[in-house]
């Protein structure tokens, strides 16, 4: 019998920097957003914190603004970065480019049951958390498997990290905006996956000085 048991990989989760929309809290789902100077600033940062603090490999989204603010950290380590569509944000449907107040004035009751079960009243037309939370927590398992005893900078998306977390960390889907209220741009979340088992070791640590 083989005792030879899977080397932890560690996991170090960054949301994209700020975007053009971050201002206005609007929904940033599948739209294709730019980085705000203040974004690319954070990405600068997180680069100079990547440069401090080495890791083996660089994963993100397939989208823009994820790609970009991963890549100051690729150029000071002179990684590749591998890109993950399973790391691509939520769709948030009728709510894209939106913010939540302009959907409450529209919709009111469908708002207040938002507000008080995102998961179970997911907006009309957007993905099913449950789905974003499975894809995300699967490619977040994929990676650490492809990584053993790796450290491993993998940069996505604000609504999906958070189902992530919940996923991993057995907590419930339908707490996600209550547990985890929002994920910084471009700090740090750390995980630690051993034999499949997920640790939190820290949230939102900040990369600038």
């Amino acid at each position: 019998m083989s005792t030879t048991s899977t080397r932890g990989a560690t996991l170090l989760l960054a949301r994209h920097g700020q975007t053009v929309w971050h201002a206005e809290n609007r929904y940033a789902g599948v739209s294709d957003v730019p980085l705000t100077d203040e974004g690319r600033a954070q990405a600068e940062a997180l680069g100079r914190w990547a440069a401090a603090h080495p890791v083996d490999a660089i994963w993100t989204s397939t989208v823009s603004r994820a790609i970009a603010t991963a890549e100051p950290a690729c150029r000071a380590l002179g990684l590749t970065p591998h890109r993950e569509p399973a790391l691509r944000e939520c769709d948030f449907g009728v709510v894209e480019g939106r913010t939540l107040a302009e959907f409450e004035a529209e919709n009111p009751a469908r708002a207040k049951a938002f507000r008080a079960d995102p998961v179970s009243y997911p907006f009309p037309e957007a993905e099913d958390p449950r789905t974003a939370a499975a894809r995300g927590a699967g490619a977040l398992r994929r990676i650490a498997a492809a990584h053993p005893g790796a450290r491993v900078l993998v940069v996505a998306h604000n609504t999906l990290l958070r189902l992530v977390l919940c996923s991993v960390l057995s907590i419930p889907l339908g707490e996600y905006r209550r547990v985890f209220p929002r994920l910084r741009n471009a700090a740090i979340t750390e995980l630690r996956v051993t034999d499949g088992a997920v640790a939190l070791l820290s949230l939102n640590v900040p990369c600038a000085p």
